[in-house]
């Protein structure tokens, strides 16, 4: 399982970042996929708040990197590209959910790390000259696809 894991984002090639202690694997089908999908949901932290009564604990993130190479006139180009799949943990108010103990962290948590990617959203849009990526661990994840080339469907 995932418990007491050590996740670090680290910086990977071409300016990617990954997470460490994280386990990869080649799919070939829409059935590897849904499989992998289903086995992310069997992992997703889920707990009763007063507000839910199934809150998701932790947000999660599903990254597809695919790749290929193509032929052109005698060149082969190696093509790369990312698709990130984000299920926000949803924000939720401390005085109406009742959180204490781990609920209470959790939850400060994930609206402090919610908080963050309004900031860099809010920062982008207005041009501004620093984004700040590095608040939270889930925009600092994203930065390479919030900027740059990347796009972002919300």
């Amino acid at each position: 399982g995932l418990e007491g894991k050590q996740f670090r984002i680290v910086q990977g090639e071409h300016g990617r970042h990954d997470v460490t202690e994280l386990s990869s694997r080649r799919v070939r089908s829409r059935g590897d996929v849904d499989q992998m999908l289903k086995e992310a949901e069997a992992n997703k932290t889920m707990a009763k708040t007063d507000m839910n009564q199934r809150s998701s604990r932790s947000h999660t993130v599903f990254s597809l990197r695919i790749s290929g190479t193509r032929t052109l006139r005698g060149a082969t180009q190696l093509l790369a590209g990312s698709l990130h799949l984000v299920d926000l943990a949803g924000s939720e108010r401390l005085a109406k959910s009742h959180a204490t103990g781990d609920r209470l962290k959790e939850t400060q948590h994930i609206n402090k790390s919610l908080s963050a990617l309004s900031d860099v959203f809010v920062a982008l849009s207005k041009k501004q000259a620093h984004v700040p990526y590095r608040n939270s661990k889930l925009t600092y994840l994203l930065q390479p696809c919030l900027s740059g080339d990347g796009k972002a469907l919300v």
